[in-house]
């Protein structure tokens, strides 16, 4: 009995997931109706599945809650719920079409290093840069999302400039994959890889 609660709240992490993954559905039917208070609940929509996504990763590591689902899921509703933001985003002109291209096309090619590195048998571990990107994407697309100004701050503006960062931070943290990728590979006597 005394290990139910700590089991139940290992179930946490999966079920935060499970909703990142449920709040995908409306982001898109909001964002199909451009005005004001759809833009501004897309915000918040897109907002929450980061917080998610945070309480997450917190849950996961202070109860050792951590599960190979977990694993797999988790990145996976990451990438499918920025991906289709971002596109959802483009035909609204909120969003260059050249930044979308970048960006996916870094997470399609670092999944398939990744894949890649397993089958070499090689340990890549996460890194602060790649958190970084995330923050800032995440930032950015809520931005994005909001779009019209409120208190003041013009959210498409804020959203672009901290697009701007997060891009940059995409591209580094792209290159220092493949960069120590083919490091390890051409030395395989030399230590693991630690790659965001």
């Amino acid at each position: 009995m005394k290990g139910e609660p700590t089991r139940g709240i290992s179930r946490v992490p999966n079920i935060l997931t499970f909703v990142r993954v449920a709040i995908i559905p409306p982001v898109v039917i909001l964002l199909y109706f451009p005005g004001r208070i759809p833009s501004l609940l897309a915000g918040i929509c897109l907002a929450l599945a980061f917080v998610t996504d945070i309480l997450d990763g917190f849950f996961a590591r202070r109860y050792e809650s951590v599960t190979t689902f977990g694993k797999f899921l988790d990145p996976l509703a990451d990438k499918i719920l920025v991906t289709v933001t971002m596109i959802m985003l483009i035909p609204l002109e909120r969003i260059p079409v050249w930044m979308v291209i970048v960006i996916v096309a870094r997470e399609l090619a670092v999944t398939g290093l990744r894949g890649a590195a397993v089958r070499e048998g090689i340990v890549i571990a996460a890194r602060s840069l790649g958190k970084y990107k995330t923050i800032f994407q995440s930032i950015a697309l809520v931005g994005l999302c909001i779009h019209y100004t409120y208190f003041g701050i013009n959210f498409h503006e804020l959203g672009i400039i901290v697009l701007w960062v997060a891009l940059v931070l995409t591209i580094w943290s792209g290159w220092d994959y493949f960069r120590q990728f083919s490091r390890r590979v051409f030395s395989p006597n030399g230590p693991d890889v630690r790659l965001p």
